[in-house]
């Protein structure tokens, strides 16, 4: 978070008395929800303040000291300690601790007539930021919708029910779903992920002995989404018919619907209509629309694939946008725009026709420089964010600008209509697709917006908005035409007194005198300190006050004419006011067109912006042809990883990949250390992804089947906090992979087997690698440093072996290659170079570099040395060792146990599937 200024944090004004209640008031809070901060009104949001622990955390985060703390009702001993935030302040800290912290948030006010009395007004959390929108939201746009999802869970016998609801109450959305899940959830994993939940309520667990809820939970807080732990009571289903036929929009009952049927959806609905206290708000009643959220419809994501990918951007990024895949495609001149383009990442299609129509589009506009170009800077740049539009007029809260910026959209449409059709590069078919994709649906838009740009132009005095002033027109309304006529007969009077007073004391108009509107004296004039000595002595002139820019006074007459121009403006604004009413009123009826159109232009400019990254490449992205699920190979042709590529001074080293039904289903990959094994296999997982979105993919030429799903393990971190260690993690996310993978999955695995023995290690990865290949039969890609493993091949079908390759030799013959890495050390003659090529070939690697990589990062001489010696012993031990086996030899050291000899005999790989 950026520092704040100190020199606009306010101060407390309260009087010893007041102090010493507010701080008993403090110190008698009960305790508070967990990641909980709460927040104090005051002089009707003016500033804020934060007290206890509340107050450290913003001085540390917001202030970057702890200098701002004051200590109320006493001193460091003793009292309460405070800091305060300003409006802007308290804004800036909301979105960082909501959006980024994932904390919640309590606003207390006090009663208007009851200084001394509290209650909380206002409550947030990610999912939930309903109360706090305006605050969030009041200078910087919304990047990504707050979903909160509630879920039941049902188990009976072997099955286990999921039901969940979802909520966007930014949109007036409900969504449900259930379906059975197996005993990781990963149904539920992919669920989340392809929404983007932010909140998710689950049924309190006394005690932790609900072993399927516990699992959720895990799984929750690997995916980095915040848990609000309900009542079993807010499940109960009782009286969610009522609820939702208070809230739906069509008139039909929701007993009528097959949703209502599934009753564990049914209870998670419950107990999200609850927690949103949706039917508090009279406004949402016939507002919300619910849908079936079908999770076989995209491609199924966890979240370590979503990581291993590099999906959406982290922390860790940075300024570096294109350091995601998020990052590097948006080009999205729309916030709309932006935050579909992470939906559809995380819902990549699974429907070839509607893949490829994106496909096709997309290409329409990578033809055609001019209209991507005209789309992009002419006109989807100038389009406001019309949910939050909406949103306003829903909530009640909008403007005469807020009308405006309506009206600015409908007016801008007729312009990118004609630009759309004047698309002349391409076939015929990409211009039937856009005509019918956006052209007839904008002018659709249009034709129904119509009214509304009539009602404004008749009603608003647009000239108006040119000074930033939004006003009624005054001949709209004939109370209005009057005023306005006493009002500019009134400023004629003033303007002849302001040239009388000035040729009185021989001033220049505006120049010397000026003429003011001043907020505590109204009209009045203003003379510099200087100039205003010529007042003195002259009894017709009535001084008003002296401040750093001059002395303001007025005369009789002048102070008459204020008075009245103040009345007929006042009188004026009334008018007007109930006049603005009720054209918002009217306007707030076309929000659901409002809506629709936003879907659109969201829709429009992620295609232009995939487009623009495409030609933009380092290398032009090309367009992948797809095949139907099951029934196609994946065939690319030097294919790239989009965003290494982007980086500066990066120049990437292409590769081809075939994964071949029938013949090249598994593929190990081996090779040494930073030769560019685990950037080989995630590129293929981000193009397949990429291409299934409907994006162009990095590669010359493409040929990809659709997958159901792209699960990844490559990587994973110690969790001590959590009870979990680096190997169990790997074990987890593995678990997941085998219980989750079909026949049309993507696998992804980068060097499975490092958290424990290597016996072990290479044990799991060979028994793993067999069932892939023999009883999942999906395409996989398997990265190791098990140089063993290369042997499956020999026992399992469809297997095949690659290799990233590096040129070793003696300094002295050291080959000068372009585009490569290269370890050297001239003071050391008996070592050996190794250059690194980034070409992954067919073959075997037999050996590791690990012992090179040390020396690139400068080890100790000794150190290097002593590690060659003891790799060569351990090489010489293990290859006795696997003769000695192999010769069945029965001789052991005395002492030895049979389960010893076990154990050493059965370092040979066992060809079995894992239980």
């Amino acid at each position: 978070m950026a520092d704040a200024s100190l020199k606009d944090r306010p101060e407390f004004d309260l009087d010893n008395q007041t102090e010493q209640k507010y701080c008993s008031f403090l110190r008698g809070l009960p305790d508070r929800q967990e990641n909980c901060i709460r927040l104090f009104e005051r002089s009707s949001g003016d500033f804020y303040s934060a007290h206890g622990e509340d107050a450290f955390f913003i001085a540390q985060n917001v202030y970057k000291t702890i200098s701002v703390i004051k200590y109320l009702g006493g001193d460091v001993a003793t009292g309460v300690p405070s800091c305060t935030l300003s409006r802007t302040n308290c804004e800036t800290f909301l979105r960082d601790a909501l959006l980024n912290r994932q904390m919640r948030v309590e606003i207390w006010g006090a009663e208007p007539r009851k200084q001394n009395v509290w209650n909380i007004i206002k409550r947030a959390s990610p999912g939930n930021l309903q109360d706090v929108e305006d605050l969030l939201f009041a200078h910087t746009d919304m990047a990504a919708s707050p979903i909160v999802m509630a879920v039941k869970i049902h188990t009976g016998g072997d099955h286990r029910t999921v039901g969940v609801c979802f909520a966007d109450a930014t949109v007036r959305e409900l969504g449900i779903a259930e379906f059975i899940d197996n005993d990781l959830y990963s149904n539920f994993e992919s669920l989340v992920i392809q929404l983007g939940v932010k909140e998710c309520l689950l049924q309190a667990d006394e005690g932790n002995k609900d072993y399927e809820l516990t699992k959720l939970r895990t799984i929750l807080q690997h995916c980095d989404i915040v848990i609000t732990e309900r009542k079993k009571a807010d499940f109960a289903i009782k009286d969610v018919e009522q609820d939702f036929n208070r809230l739906l929009e069509e008139d039909i009952s929701i007993a009528a619907l097959p949703e209502f049927e599934l009753k564990s959806a049914m209870a998670a609905s419950a107990c999200v209509i609850k927690y949103l206290a949706l039917l508090t708000d009279e406004s949402n009643f016939g507002q919300y629309t619910l849908k079936n959220h079908d999770l076989s419809q995209y491609m199924k994501l966890d979240a370590s694939a979503l990581r291993a990918l590099n999906l959406m951007p982290g922390p860790q990024d940075g300024a570096n946008k294109s350091m995601s895949l998020y990052g590097l495609l948006n080009k999205c001149r729309t916030t709309q725009g932006g935050r579909m383009l992470g939906q559809w990442l995380k819902q990549p299609l699974m429907d070839v026709q509607a893949i490829e129509k994106r496909q096709m589009m997309v290409e329409a506009f990578t033809l055609d420089l001019e209209l991507r170009q005209n789309l992009q800077e002419t006109h989807l740049k100038l389009i406001p964010d019309m949910h939050r539009l909406a949103k306003r007029f829903q909530r009640g809260v909008a403007s005469l600008q807020d009308v405006v910026r309506a009206y600015q959209v409908v007016v801008r449409l007729p312009g990118l209509i004609s630009t759309l059709a004047s698309c002349e590069t391409g076939s015929s078919v990409h211009k039937e697709i856009l005509d019918s994709e956006f052209t007839t649906p904008f002018e659709e838009y249009t034709n129904n917006l119509q009214k509304l740009q009539e009602l404004v132009e008749t009603t608003i005095d647009l000239e108006a908005v040119d000074r930033h002033e939004y006003m009624i027109k005054a001949e709209f309304d004939q109370g209005l035409k009057v005023l306005q006529g006493k009002m500019e007969s009134v400023k004629q009077t003033m303007e002849r007194e302001h040239e009388r007073v000035a040729d009185e004391l021989r001033m220049e108009v505006d120049k010397k005198l000026k003429m003011e509107d001043h907020q505590v004296y109204g009209w009045s004039f203003r003379l510099s300190r200087n100039d205003s000595s010529c007042l003195r002595n002259k009894s017709s002139y009535i001084e008003l006050t002296t401040q750093k820019n001059g002395v303001l006074f007025t005369t009789t007459k002048m102070r008459s004419a204020s008075q009245s121009f103040s009345e007929a403006s006042q009188a004026y604004e009334r008018t007007q006011s109930s006049l603005a009413k009720e054209v918002i009123s009217i306007v707030s009826t076309y929000c659901p067109v409002l809506e629709k159109l936003n879907t659109l232009v969201a829709q429009l400019d992620v295609l232009v912006s995939f487009a623009h990254v495409s030609v933009h490449a380092p290398v032009p992205f090309v367009k992948p042809r797809m095949t139907a699920m099951g029934r196609g190979d994946v065939v690319l042709k030097e294919a790239r990883h989009p965003c290494l590529e982007a980086q500066e001074e990066v120049t990437f080293i292409p590769n081809d990949v075939n994964l071949v039904r029938g013949k090249t289903e598994f593929l190990i990959i081996t090779g040494p250390n930073m030769g560019g094994k685990s950037t080989y296999i995630r590129q293929i997982g981000v193009i397949a992804l990429m291409a299934q979105t409907g994006c162009f993919v990095p590669c010359t030429d493409a040929t990809l089947c659709v997958f159901d799903c792209i699960l990844a393990r490559v990587g994973a971190g110690d969790s001590q906090l959590k009870g979990v260690s680096t190997f169990m993690a790997e074990m987890l996310e593995t678990a997941s992979i085998l219980k989750s993978a079909t026949v049309n999955s993507l696998i992804v695995i980068d060097e499975l087997g490092r958290g424990t023995s290597t016996y072990d290690g290479f044990g799991l990865a060979w028994a793993i690698s067999e069932y892939i290949a023999t009883e999942i039969k999906s395409f996989c890609l398997f990265a190791t440093h098990f140089h063993e493993l290369t042997s499956l091949g020999e026992t399992a079908p469809f297997v095949g072996n690659l290799h990233v390759t590096a040129h070793v030799g003696d300094e002295d013959n050291d080959s000068a290659l372009a585009n490569t890495t290269t370890t050297k050390d001239k003071s050391k003659n008996n070592r050996r170079d190794i250059t690194l090529l980034y070409k992954v070939v067919e073959g075997v690697c037999d050996q590791s570099f690990g012992i090179h990589v040390a020396e690139l990062a400068q080890f100790p001489d000794s150190v290097v040395q002593l590690a060659k010696r003891k790799a060569i012993e351990l090489e010489d031990f293990s290859t006795a060792h696997h003769q000695h086996s192999q010769a069945g030899a029965t001789t052991t050291r005395s002492g030895e146990t049979a389960a010893k000899r076990a154990k050493a005999e059965d370092i040979e790989v066992r060809q079995k599937q894992p239980s």
